[in-house]
C-alpha cells in the first residue's frame, strides 16, 4: 500500500543550547577527571534520555547536597542553584563544579547588583523552578518577590514601590513576558530593569522559528521532557501562532498518531535540552508512516559556545 504524502518542516534553530552542551560537557569530563561516581544535584538538564544516558556513564543524580558524600565530586545543575548550596559545599569540604548556564549567572550577578544598590527584586518565573529557586536564593528571603502572571502584577506588595528592579527566568515564553513587563512599568514607573532581556537568545531563537512553522502546519510536535520549562512554552507559542495541534513529547513512542489522521503537513521542534537522536528518531518514525518530504524553516544560525570551568581543563 503506498504511503500518504507528508510535508514534515523541521524549525532551526531546535534542540540542544550552549547552556545545555556545555552542563553535559562538564559531567563527562568530570567523570573522566575524577572517576565514577560523580554526584550531580538535580537533573543536569531536563531530559530523561540525557539523564539516562549520563547515569550508565557512572553519574549518580540527587535532589540535595546532603545525600552527597563528602569524598565524591558534586556537580550543581545547569538551571543553577541558591548560594546556600555552594556556601554548604565548601563547609562540608567538598570539591564540587558550578554547571549552571553563564546566561543564568548573568541573571544572578545583575540580582545581586541591584540589591547592592539598595532596590527590592521582582523576578518573572515560574514558582518551584530549579531556575527560579536559584536565582531567588542568591538574595535573603524576602529580597525577590515571585510574579508569573499580569494578575500577579497587581497584588505583589513591595517594601517601597520607587526602589525596585526585575529580573526573568530564562526560559520563558517571550510574548507572556513582554505583556507582564508591560504591567510592571504602568504600576511601578521607576522600576529597573535589565541591560539587556534575561530570556537568552536559544529561548528565543527557538520561539521565532516555531512563530515562522507554525501557520504551515497542520499539527506540530516538541520533542522535549514536561518538566523543560522551555519545550513547554514551545507548545504554547505553536498554539497561539495559528498551529491546531501542537503536543509535547519525551520520545517517538509518545506521539498519538489518532490524532495525527488525516495530516498532509507536519512541523517539528525541540526543547533546548533534547539530543538530535531523539529528534530524528521521530521523523524516522513518521518515515515509517508516511512518503515524506522534509522542509527547513531557519529563522536564526547559532554559533554560541561557553567554556567549561577551569577545573576541568586542567590536566588531572
Amino acid at each position: 500500500m503506498s504511503k500518504a504524502p507528508l510535508t514534515l518542516y523541521l524549525a532551526a534553530p531546535r534542540g540542544f543550547c550552549a547552556g545545555v552542551d556545555r552542563a553535559i560537557k562538564i559531567v563527562e569530563m568530570a567523570i573522566e577527571k575524577w572517576g565514577a561516581p560523580v554526584y550531580v544535584r538535580h537533573e543536569i538538564v531536563h531530559n530523561k534520555f540525557v539523564v539516562d544516558g549520563l547515569r550508565d556513564k557512572g553519574a549518580i543524580f540527587v535532589e540535595e547536597l546532603d545525600e552527597c558524600p563528602t569524598d565524591r565530586p558534586v556537580i550543581f545543575s545547569a538551571h543553577g542553584v541558591p548560594k546556600s548550596v555552594p556556601n554548604a559545599a565548601e563547609a562540608r569540604k567538598m570539591v564540587y563544579v558550578d554547571a549552571t548556564c553563564p546566561l543564568v549567572s548573568k541573571v544572578h550577578i545583575e540580582a545581586q547588583r541591584h540589591a547592592d544598590a539598595g532596590l527590592q527584586m521582582i523576578m518573572i518565573g515560574h514558582e518551584g523552578h530549579p531556575e527560579t529557586v536559584g536565582t531567588m536564593g542568591q538574595l535573603p528571603e524576602g529580597e525577590v518577590l515571585l510574579v508569573e502572571t499580569v494578575e500577579d502584577v497587581a497584588t505583589v506588595t513591595p517594601r517601597d514601590p520607587e526602589k525596585l528592579a526585575f529580573v526573568t527566568q530564562t526560559t520563558l515564553s517571550v510574548d507572556d513576558t513582554i505583556d507582564i513587563v508591560a504591567a510592571l512599568h504602568a504600576r511601578f514607573p521607576a522600576i529597573v530593569g535589565p541591560h539587556k532581556e534575561d530570556i537568552c537568545y536559544a529561548t528565543t531563537n527557538r520561539q521565532e522559528a516555531v512563530k515562522a512553522m507554525a501557520p504551515k502546519c497542520d499539527a506540530m510536535l516538541v520533542v522535549g521532557a514536561p518538566n523543560s520549562s522551555n519545550s513547554r512554552r514551545l507548545v504554547e507559542v505553536g498554539a497561539r501562532a495559528g498551529c491546531a495541534y501542537a503536543q509535547l513529547v519525551q520520545r517517538a513512542t509518545d506521539i498519538d498518531w489518532r490524532a495525527l489522521d488525516g495530516i498532509t503537513s507536519m512541523g517539528i521542534t525541540a526543547g533546548a535540552s533534547a539530543p538530535e537522536v531523539l529528534i530524528n528518531e521521530v521523523i524516522d518514525a513518521f518515515r515509517d508512516r508516511y512518503d515524506v518530504t522534509v522542509e527547513m524553516v531557519e529563522t536564526a544560525v547559532e554559533n554560541v559556545e561557553f567554556k567549561v570551568p577551569r577545573v576541568l581543563r586542567e590536566a588531572s
